[in-house]
């Protein structure tokens, strides 16, 4: 039956129901809830400002985690998985003890045992740490690492309450470390 489709129309219209199909199926192969390191979200808001960290969630799986080959002291790390971690903040704050214009910035960290070095980068969109540019820093400050009782299993990041504005905190395996973000 020849239904007033032209050749030329059927492979037209094959073409497009192909790249639909195939999109369909790229989309299915990327839901990222499905991942190993699944996303997560962080947010809180304190005086008027809202802060959010995008990130994914790792596991330990019986792994040594800080100063082996998966997080080595002293290289930079993209704090989780996949896509580095983002951090927006709505307003101008104080992170760590370092002034922050309000935006979305890429967090990345370098633990060693006894410091961290938080790093914000204004390239928000970036797979992990390896094409992260340093002249794209905006900011570093450092914190100190505590020692926990408890293994936390999968890598978390929370914003906690603090006496003024919130407390960054970055917890995996037996490590945790808070940095303060104020007004």
């Amino acid at each position: 039956m020849n239904y007033g489709f032209s050749y030329r129309s059927k492979t037209l219209i094959t073409a497009l129901v192909l790249v639909f199909a195939a999109t369909v199926f790229a989309t299915a192969q990327d839901d990222k809830s499905k991942r190993p390191s699944p996303p997560a979200t962080a947010t809180t808001t304190f005086d008027g400002i809202t802060v959010t960290v995008n990130y994914s969630q790792p596991a330990k799986k019986g792994r040594e985690i800080f100063g082996s080959k998966l997080v080595p002291f002293g290289e930079v790390w993209r704090a989780g998985a996949n896509e580095a971690t983002t951090i927006t903040v709505s307003g101008d704050v104080n992170f760590g003890d370092k002034p922050l214009k309000a935006g979305t910035y890429s967090l990345f960290t370098i633990p060693t045992k006894d410091k961290w070095t938080f790093i914000l980068n204004s390239e928000a969109k970036q797979w992990g740490a390896y094409e992260r540019k340093p002249a794209k820093d905006v900011l570093k400050t450092d914190a100190t690492p505590m020692t926990t009782k408890e293994v936390t299993e999968r890598f978390t990041i929370s914003l906690d309450k603090a006496d003024k504005g919130t407390m960054l905190t970055l917890a995996w395996d037996m490590t945790k470390v808070s940095l303060p973000i104020t007004k």
